[in-house]
């Protein structure tokens, strides 16, 4: 079932909102993309323009930078410690932007989204 992204039929106030046409093709969304832990697997969306998106389905590594050294490494993903967009997100392993995950360097938050740009990048972030 398609997604549609354009004005409601109702305004905030409970009024009608009467429109001057139709609905637009590029106005459909898409189902949301879940990017798990595991071996490496992408998917291609064409987009609006002729550009595309990158959609990681599965990823096991992760680009981290240490803050401290200004230095960039490529770390495995061990797990997800904490996500801010669903509790159950920990549980089932899905990595969205603000995810915290266990990484070999150590915990970091992560800062792209990998249901768009298809990698993760991370920051690292000190421990309490």
């Amino acid at each position: 079932m398609a997604l549609w992204q354009g004005k409601s039929k109702r305004k905030f106030t409970g009024g009608r909102r009467i429109y001057a046409r139709k609905k637009r093709s590029f106005e459909i969304g898409r189902e949301q993309q879940i990017t798990t832990i595991g071996s490496k697997k992408l998917k291609y969306a064409q987009s609006r323009g002729g550009n595309q998106k990158i959609r990681a389905l599965n990823v096991d590594k992760a680009n981290v930078l240490n803050p401290k050294t200004k230095k960039t490494v490529v770390s495995d993903i061990v797990g997800v410690v904490e996500n801010p967009a669903d509790p159950h997100f920990v549980q089932r392993n899905i990595i969205t932007k603000g995810a915290t995950i266990k990484t070999k360097a150590g915990l970091a938050k992560v800062t792209s989204r990998p249901g768009q740009t298809g990698i993760i990048n991370a920051i690292l972030i000190k421990k309490k």
